[in-house]
């Protein structure tokens, strides 16, 4: 898999980060060729810290995150997330225009965005309850919605742990979703929140790949 991309430390960051899911997790990837061109967006299941790594390193071209303020406050994250294409939001401070904008942008410039419409982690590793933020995004932007689900995560690094553990990791993208089969109108109540659920409803649906039979 050759990762397109001009940045050198986003490239190697993206190297590490494929080991890492190698060593730990003997990772596997499953529907790829799902994955559209242009700007789209892959909305994705939250069990670990290792969610937004592993569907990363997962894809081979250049990959724009959302993820919490409060990441940056952390000196090593301060240093390392700017050059993984973050794009930090205040999750506190009510809706963070600045950080929309941005994801807006970026999605118009024709790149791509992983996102988690849960919001945060699952604390038992079971799908949550989505947020709006994902579907308004989706909405607005009108842009190919691929739903993604991790298996392992929580196995390898669980919620509270420091130290990782060995364990099975894999990542699963689906079809991707047209606004058609998200957004549900302009004039349906709740429209934002609606839409993240049908995008959570399909990453439900999505099933860890089989093992190989003897």
């Amino acid at each position: 898999m050759e990762l397109r991309t001009d940045k050198k430390i986003y490239a190697f960051l993206h190297h590490v980060a494929r080991t890492f899911m190698h060593v730990f997790g003997r990772m596997e990837v499953r529907g790829v060729e799902n994955l559209p061109e242009g700007g789209f967006l892959i909305a994705g299941n939250h069990v670990s810290f290792l969610d937004p790594p592993l569907i990363g390193c997962a894809i081979p071209r250049e990959m724009y995150f959302f993820a919490r303020k409060t990441l940056m406050n952390n000196p090593l994250l301060r240093l390392i997330l700017p050059h993984c294409n973050v794009i930090p939001v205040d999750r506190d401070g009510g809706s963070d225009v600045g950080a929309f904008k941005k994801v807006f942008s970026v999605l118009r410039e024709g790149h791509a965005l992983i996102l988690f419409p849960e919001g945060t982690r699952s604390k038992d590793g079971r799908l949550g309850k989505p947020q709006g933020g994902a579907g308004l995004i989706a909405c607005r932007m009108r842009v190919p919605v691929v739903p993604a689900r991790v298996f392992g995560t929580g196995d390898v690094l669980p919620r509270g742990a420091a130290i990782p553990e060995r364990a099975k990791l894999a990542v699963v993208f689906g079809k991707p979703l047209l606004p058609q089969d998200f957004d549900p109108g302009k004039d349906v109540p709740d429209r934002f929140r609606e839409a993240s659920r049908r995008i959570m409803a399909k990453i439900a649906e999505l099933e860890p790949p089989q093992e190989p039979k003897m």
